[in-house]
């Protein structure tokens, strides 16, 4: 007869200690990404495109206020989200000093001169709810999309998508984004 010899066998009952000691291990020590927040660029200390030496004239600054009922105000009158869009684009392009050759504005002496030199100011209460104030801000961007999408069919007459690199900072440049975001009161 023959003996058949066996294996050295592994004590395998700490492996499953050694285990849940790893999996304690990586799930305290593993930081799980959540993003949060704007994904915006945040601006130079001074604009170039604006003179931050001077004084801004009254006109082109464009005040929008949300209170701590989420009501918004757009220069002490109430409006609707619905109406942020619209009024920000009038705002913008309004051409008050007649400079602008690709401004199609009303040139209101209660608007911006430029679209260069018009400032949107939004100041929230510390109440505001974190919805609100997102919404305002995506009806600002959404304005100054739509008039960057009209200058560009209008100068190079391609949709935003089609443009160079040196075509998109032209149509950035005819419509810079200059927001002030306020002071939390």
């Amino acid at each position: 007869m023959r003996y058949l010899k066996s294996s050295p066998s592994v004590n395998a009952g700490s492996m499953a200690d050694i285990a849940f000691l790893l999996l304690i291990f990586f799930l305290v020590t593993t930081t799980i990404a959540s993003d949060e927040g704007i994904n915006r660029k945040l601006p130079r200390e001074c604009p170039p495109t604006v003179d931050c030496s001077e004084i801004l004239n009254e006109r082109n600054v464009l005040r929008i206020v949300l209170n701590a009922k989420d009501e918004i105000l757009v220069e002490n009158k109430m409006v609707t989200i619905n109406e942020i869009k619209e009024l920000t684009k009038a705002f913008i392009d309004n051409n008050g000093d007649a400079s602008c050759l690709y401004c199609n504005g009303q040139q209101l002496a209660t608007s911006s001169d430029h679209p260069k030199q018009a400032v949107i100011s939004l100041q929230n209460d510390r109440k505001t709810s974190y919805a609100k104030f997102i919404s305002v801000q995506d009806e600002i961007t959404k304005a100054y999309s739509e008039l960057r999408s009209v200058y560009s069919r209008l100068k190079f007459n391609k949709y935003a998508e089609e443009l160079t690199n040196e075509e998109i900072q032209v149509v950035r440049d005819a419509y810079p984004f200059i927001i002030s975001e306020a002071e939390t009161k």
